[in-house]
């Protein structure tokens, strides 16, 4: 684990609200030169803390569209079962977000659709590929109440706010 100072935390909360922001605006919110804040942004980038950087969308103003969570439970649980499915999923544009669960199911997949129908076509790909789906629960979203790309970064690091 890379140990983090209250400089490198402020980089990465700046960062996960306003990831197109200029590197010399970076460094001004964060209280630090230029070439000081570059340096710790790429030692946070080769360290890996920094996985990526991204847009993201208003889905309502793209289209019609529907999010769905499927809670998917497989027939059986070796790791050849669970590489078939796991590629399975990585195949599936729709699925745009797949988790491995311990505890009653086995897989929560987040899915977005322009419909109910395209989600459904989705899972009849599914159970007709035989990627070994025993049983799926499907949970429409019917309001995003809350939704942030920010993880706790104080909590997660044991330091105060």
């Amino acid at each position: 684990m890379t140990r983090l100072d209250p400089r490198d935390i402020a980089i990465l909360q700046v960062l996960a609200t306003d990831g197109r922001i200029t590197k010399a605006a970076l460094a001004d919110r964060v209280g630090l030169s230029p070439t000081p804040c570059w340096e710790r942004l790429r030692k946070l980038e080769r360290a890996g803390l920094i996985a990526g950087y991204g847009a993201r969308f208003n889905l309502r103003k793209l289209g019609p569209s529907v999010t769905i969570f499927v809670a998917a439970e497989l027939e059986g649980h070796t790791a050849a079962h669970f590489r078939t499915f796991e590629q399975a999923v990585a195949r599936h544009d729709e699925i745009t977000a797949c988790w491995s669960l311990g505890g009653g199911f086995d897989y929560l997949m987040q899915v977005v659709a322009p419909d109910i129908d395209a989600y459904q076509r989705l899972i009849d790909a599914l159970l007709e590929s035989r990627v070994g789906l025993a049983r799926y629960y499907t949970y429409i979203v019917t309001k995003t109440v809350k939704e942030s790309a920010t993880p706790p970064f104080a909590a997660l690091l044991g330091v105060a706010d």
